[in-house]
């Protein structure tokens, strides 16, 4: 069964909101992954201002739970709203799972960012809003796994 994992999008102060919930939570991020760091694509040029910028960061909150963050500019990811800045994330054990998710919590969505599909960081990962207005990710790792 899917973990559910809270996601935050930040406007360019995510580092300090984690280094910052590090402290809350007495434990330290499981790593900052930066959009500087992202494989070189000519269809998403990353602009210079935004490469120091967190595409993705978490804190291990228990076996179970995990806090997560990004920045967001432009394109990527919008603007982080106060309400809209928030995603539940559903972090699934197999492609099954994460397929069947996808195909249920899609239908009537408003607004399908990324469609379910593979990402250099997750065999299948897909970000939308459900018919309810409600933010969500699914992210299946697989083969992607970092030991």
């Amino acid at each position: 069964m899917a973990k559910l994992h809270a996601y935050l999008n930040f406007e360019g102060n995510c580092e300090e909101a984690f280094t910052f919930y590090e402290t809350v939570f007495e434990t330290k991020n499981i790593g900052i992954h930066r959009f500087g760091d992202m494989p070189a694509n000519s269809e998403f040029v990353i602009p210079d201002e935004a490469k120091n910028k967190v595409m993705h960061t978490a804190l291990l909150i228990n076996e179970n739970t995990m806090l997560m963050g990004s920045d967001t500019f432009g394109d990527c990811g919008g603007n982080a709203t106060q309400g809209s800045n928030t995603y539940l994330m559903l972090d699934t054990d197999t492609a099954d799972e994460a397929h069947k998710l996808y195909d249920k919590l899609t239908v009537d969505a408003q607004k399908i960012e990324m469609p379910l599909g593979e990402q250099f960081w997750a065999e299948l990962y897909s970000s939308f809003t459900d018919k309810f207005g409600i933010n969500w990710m699914i992210h299946f790792e697989g083969n992607k796994a970092q030991h």
